[in-house]
């Protein structure tokens, strides 16, 4: 019997949805961190950094209390949507930015710190402003870390499980993404159907971090 893939399309939907969010909100924030002398520097990276030592549940039990419909937040949703952001697809994702915000974040900060000042120093010479040197120079030169930091946020966001499960409950077709569904399969005891989908998810994330290697691999050695 085949599973249900509708889990399995919802998981890489908000997968997707999420790393382009945080690729418009990481990668300012990264070239800021690479750049800034603020004292702010530290906590701002600490910040940043905290998903990845808090538990899944804790973040999941807070974003649940921040978007409920008794919260500023949530119930400014409410009042300009109709609908809530707890137990919606929309929540999933504000939840899973946050939780995957690291992964987005670090690995632009080091290749925006490998690339230096001169680089841009030297486009500066050249009458380029700061928003031209950054898409011209900085960005191509950072390429191999904006790959690593999409697929890295992407396969994290795949994987989350107690934050989905907090905040996002599970609702068929709206937030029972892949890992709740398997989880549910494996609670009713359906071990064909839990294979299939844990087979299909390793499958799919070995394949794409095998490609990422590859591709990093023969940009090293372009560069040589």
């Amino acid at each position: 019997m085949m599973a249900d893939l509708s889990p399995l399309w919802l998981t890489i939907q908000l997968a997707g949805t999420t790393s382009f969010f945080l690729l418009l909100l990481g990668t300012p924030l990264a070239w800021w961190l690479a750049n800034t002398q603020s004292k702010a520097r530290p906590v701002i990276e600490a910040l940043t950094a905290l998903p990845i030592v808090l538990p899944p549940t804790v973040i999941g039990f807070y974003f649940l209390i921040l978007l409920s419909p008794t919260s500023t937040i949530g119930r400014f949703w409410v009042d300009i949507t109709g609908e809530t952001l707890t137990f919606s697809f929309t929540g999933l994702v504000i939840a899973s930015m946050f939780y995957s915000l690291p992964f987005m974040v670090q690995p632009l900060q080091t290749a925006f710190q490998a690339i230096g000042r001169a680089p841009m120093e030297a486009a500066a010479s050249l009458r380029a402003s700061p928003i031209n040197a950054f898409f011209t120079v900085a960005v191509p030169m950072a390429k191999r870390g904006f790959l690593t930091a999409i697929v890295l946020s992407f396969t994290h966001t795949i994987g989350e499980f107690g934050v989905v499960l907090m905040v996002g409950g599970n609702i068929p077709g709206e937030t029972k993404v892949i890992s709740i569904a398997i989880y549910e399969h494996v609670e009713t005891l359906r071990y064909a159907e839990a294979h299939q989908l844990a087979g299909g998810l390793m499958i799919f994330s070995f394949i794409v971090l095998m490609a990422v290697y590859a591709l990093n691999r023969r940009g090293a050695v372009h560069v040589r």
